[in-house]
């Protein structure tokens, strides 16, 4: 099959739009929160295996750099997955599923998602 089609081999000159990138962003969070679990086990067990262990995890949430950049990693991911999920089930439901109302959507997605990230940093650090 000889087709005289042009074929765009180069992603980087692809321009995606909003809508398919919140899209891609909400896999690539439902990735990171999978990942994530090793981190919020860890602690979880940690803070409820003693005392002493909670004062541990505590203290770390509290005073290490690091922990409370991954805390707030975790927590950014789960605001941003959350409101995309919204996003998606309203498409499943049929609402807003004309090429403006998946733009409207996509652009609530991000502001919402922000406003909980920017949140989410204020009550971590």
């Amino acid at each position: 099959m000889n087709s005289k089609r042009p074929v765009n081999l180069d992603l980087s000159t692809i321009q995606f739009p909003l809508p398919a990138l919140t899209s891609i962003a909400h896999r690539i969070t439902g990735v990171i929160l999978f990942i994530g679990l090793i981190f919020a086990f860890w602690a979880l067990d940690a803070s409820l295996s003693s005392p002493a262990g909670f004062a541990a995890v505590s203290d770390a949430l509290a005073h290490n750099f690091l922990v409370k950049l991954i805390a707030w990693g975790l927590l950014s991911a789960l605001a941003f997955h959350f409101v995309a999920g919204i996003k998606h089930l309203l498409m499943d439901m049929d609402i807003g599923v004309t090429l403006e109302g998946g733009v409207k959507k996509a652009q609530i997605t991000v502001v919402v998602s922000a406003v909980l990230i920017i949140l989410a940093g204020v009550w971590v650090w």
